[in-house]
């Protein structure tokens, strides 16, 4: 809706559509007044390739829920909002195919957000689960340098204005 878009499953289904044809997954965040709800427009919004659409879904106990109910169902799930390393514990343990923690966020409120993304990584390379640990809320390119040299860190969604400080270099 910030973008002017309407926010319907029809309209995120062209929007999903179009995305697809120049890109291999599509991410999108389920809501509703009851975990029913959040569950059938989950199954909805993923329902044209349940293969290439990931489903966000906020890690509270509600949102748990309907994350283990679409993995049952056969959706790629994201959980999203993620704040402390003790979460991917959750969507290791529930089939999450991603956990997003939001670095910035943590890092604005007084956490080691760098910390707290490699101790879940560590968690979930630990349980040897598949679950990716995407990182978000990046605000600089050093930064995501930085996640990916301590290991395993692999996946990071970030702005505009970090994508081309990676391209800049005084030399």
């Amino acid at each position: 809706e910030r973008a002017g878009e309407k926010c319907s499953i029809e309209n995120l289904h062209r929007m999903s559509e179009k995305a697809l044809r120049m890109t291999d997954e599509f991410m999108c965040q389920t809501w509703g007044r009851s975990t029913d709800e959040m569950y059938d427009r989950g199954m909805a919004l993923s329902e044209p390739d349940r293969g290439r659409i990931v489903i966000k879904v906020p890690v509270t106990y509600d949102g748990v829920k309907v994350a283990a109910m679409l993995v049952r169902s056969g959706c790629r799930v994201c959980l999203t909002a993620c704040y402390h390393r003790k979460q991917a514990l959750i969507a290791a343990n529930v089939g999450a195919e991603y956990i997003a923690p939001y670095l910035g966020r943590m890092t604005d409120a007084g956490k080691d957000g760098i910390t707290e993304c490699l101790k879940m990584q560590k968690i979930v390379t630990s349980l040897g689960s598949g679950t990716r640990i995407l990182v978000a809320s990046i605000r600089d390119a050093d930064t995501m340098v930085n996640l990916a040299e301590a290991g395993e860190m692999e996946t990071f969604t970030f702005a505009p204005a970090v994508a081309r400080d990676l391209f800049l270099e005084d030399l």
